[in-house]
């Protein structure tokens, strides 16, 4: 692990001891990593969240079925191919 040095104000330094000395946590890092990770978690749901309305917004549903896959592969095989010849 690396180190990494924050100045705060004295009453957010405070509130950080209390939640240490409260128990949930057992050092200051600790409580600021828990932090650190909440705040990853928020993000990365908030980003799936504006991908799913990019989704429904990029216009109307298609029912994807076994014949959309196998029609999609091959889609993806010709361009494979064309763009391997080219080069």
């Amino acid at each position: 692990m690396t180190s990494f040095n924050v100045s705060m104000p004295k009453a957010l330094k405070q509130y950080i001891e209390e939640q240490v000395a409260g128990g949930t946590y057992s050092t200051p890092s600790e409580y600021v990593r828990e932090l650190i990770r909440e705040d990853q978690r928020r993000r990365a749901k908030e980003k799936i969240e504006l991908e799913l309305l990019e989704g429904l917004r990029s216009g109307p549903a298609m029912e994807i079925d076994a014949g959309y896959w196998v029609s999609k592969r091959k889609e993806l095989r010709e361009r494979h191919r064309s763009a391997r010849a080219t080069r």
